[in-house]
């Protein structure tokens, strides 16, 4: 068949969320188990390489993901080789090779830049640029890195690196992943383990619920506030901020669940991006708990190469502050992502600097440390300080998402609150209602797994009867009631734009 008829039956897209991908998948896994273990990553390179070319209509897409791994993978064999040379020029050979890495997601966010400032008369041109180009560069620059400081051998076989670069599951969205922790596992070949399966399933049943039930359906009505924010002010804006809030983070979380899903259905396991990052009690343990990988990329390759906290408190300042500016660029480069990336340090210094005063404060009012109230207002406020970077972070421009956050505090209206004003906004009142069920879902799940308790391991454990008619239950529920039954078109997954 060929790649016309393939888009003629299914479309042209191969995202997580469509049907070609479900055809594509378990095809992947059973090739995967019948080829000789020792040869099975040959059949993880030739599905990542048949997804690539499914993903990718244009050849310049192509050429720039191949580029970068050819570029990189001589960056690595030129380290290796330079190994016991001076300092200098093997750090020579490490920032050359980072930078003709990394040109291209240098050129898109210096384009977006550009355009954000000077208009779009003045951006580049016709810029093609593959899809996760923004995860598996930093994938990419973490692998060389770690042969610079002796953590990471060389991978000298470009094929086996090809694949721990475009290994398909985590290639559009992440998690980042480093090579120490995955090469072994992609090319040793593992044994088919029907556990494996069951949590493969079972993940990706979750990452469907999160994306069909709670991000599309809130993407509606967030969309709506957004695009009109002139218009929906005070109250709306608040819920606005709140709905974006938890549809990022169930679409975010969604992808990831569902590529660590697909990866264990190869016995391959991919580290955790989120640990409920809104049980968080402040900033700084929400980017302990926040796309997990990217945070610790920073801390790894950012924050401590520049010094960390060890040079005194105001180069720790300044180095908190560059990395969290670097991760306001990596999320798009425009002033909006900019202003974002350094309010999320301003919001750690300012921690940081009233963190004794707080702690005084508390026993005066009779808030005790371990107690739940406190806790509870911790949680509270550090998501409401988050929410007002979301609104930023999603509005159209900078000034947008201000104005938004301005009108809460001066036209808030809770009459919006009340009555049928709020199905005005996208979703008819039973779909109101199942997102509000679902998001409800999602938040005692997450309470649970707080508490130490693993749902997904409970699951696993009831007769195998009981567990797969709650799978169908499962599947119906999300057929039905999900963003497919109720109409809609699955949307892109955000961060797919980043």
């Amino acid at each position: 068949m060929s790649k016309s008829d393939f888009i003629l039956l299914f479309g042209n897209q191969i995202g997580y969320t469509s049907v070609l991908y479900y055809l594509f998948l378990p095809a992947a896994v059973i090739a995967y188990y019948l080829i000789p273990k020792k040869h099975r990553w040959l059949a993880l390179l030739g599905a990542s390489a048949l997804f690539y070319y499914l993903l990718f209509s244009n050849r310049s897409q192509k050429l720039v993901f191949a580029l970068s791994i050819v570029i990189s993978w001589v960056g690595g064999l030129i380290l290796g080789k330079l190994k016991d040379s001076s300092a200098e020029k093997r750090s020579c050979a490490l920032s050359v090779s980072i930078i003709l890495s990394a040109l291209p997601l240098i050129l898109m966010d210096g384009d977006k830049m550009l355009m954000s400032v000077a208009g779009d008369r003045y951006g580049i041109r016709n810029l093609i640029i593959p899809l996760g180009i923004s995860f598996y560069t930093l994938q990419i620059i973490a692998y060389l890195a770690d042969i610079y400081t002796g953590k990471a051998e060389v991978q000298k076989n470009i094929l086996k690196y090809t694949l721990f670069v475009s290994f398909f599951p985590q290639l559009i969205q992440g998690p980042i992943s480093r090579y120490n922790k995955l090469s072994h596992q992609l090319t040793n070949g593992n044994d088919f383990d029907p556990d494996n399966i069951g949590r493969g399933f079972r993940l990706i049943l979750w990452g469907m619920f999160l994306k069909m039930m709670i991000a599309d359906k809130a993407g509606i009505v967030v969309d709506t506030i957004f695009e009109n924010s002139k218009a929906y002010r005070g109250a709306y804006s608040l819920i606005g901020g709140i709905l974006y809030s938890i549809q990022l983070y169930a679409d975010f979380h969604a992808c990831t669940t569902l590529s660590q899903g697909a990866a264990y259905l190869f016995g391959i396991q991919l580290p955790d991006n989120f640990n409920h990052p809104y049980f968080s009690t402040s900033i700084k343990d929400f980017w302990r708990r926040w796309h997990m990988s990217l945070s610790f990329w920073l801390r790894d390759y950012i924050y401590i190469p520049l010094g960390g906290n060890r040079k005194g408190k105001a180069r720790k300042y300044l180095n908190l502050m560059i990395t969290f500016l670097v991760s306001g660029i990596w999320h798009g480069g425009t002033m909006k992502f900019v202003f974002w990336g350094l309010l999320h340090a301003v919001y750690q210094l300012i921690g940081g600097w009233t963190y004794r005063l707080r702690n005084r404060i508390w026993p005066r009012i009779g808030v005790s440390e371990d107690s739940k109230t406190r806790k509870a207002i911790q949680i509270i406020s550090t998501f409401i300080l988050v929410m007002f970077g979301w609104i930023i972070f999603r509005a159209d421009h900078l000034r947008d998402g201000l104005f938004m956050i301005r009108s809460i505090f001066t036209e808030f209206s809770p009459w919006v609150l009340t009555g049928t004003y709020l199905f005005n906004l996208g979703l008819d009142q039973n779909e109101c209602f199942v997102l509000i069920v679902s998001i409800l879902v999602l938040f005692f799940g997450s309470r649970k797994q707080e508490q130490g308790i693993v749902i997904g391991d409970r699951i696993a454990s009831i007769p195998i009867v009981w567990r797969y008619a709650l799978y169908l239950l499962m599947i119906a529920v999300i057929a039905i009631f999900g963003t497919y039954g109720f109409g809609f078109n699955a949307q892109d997954f955000i961060y797919g734009g980043f």
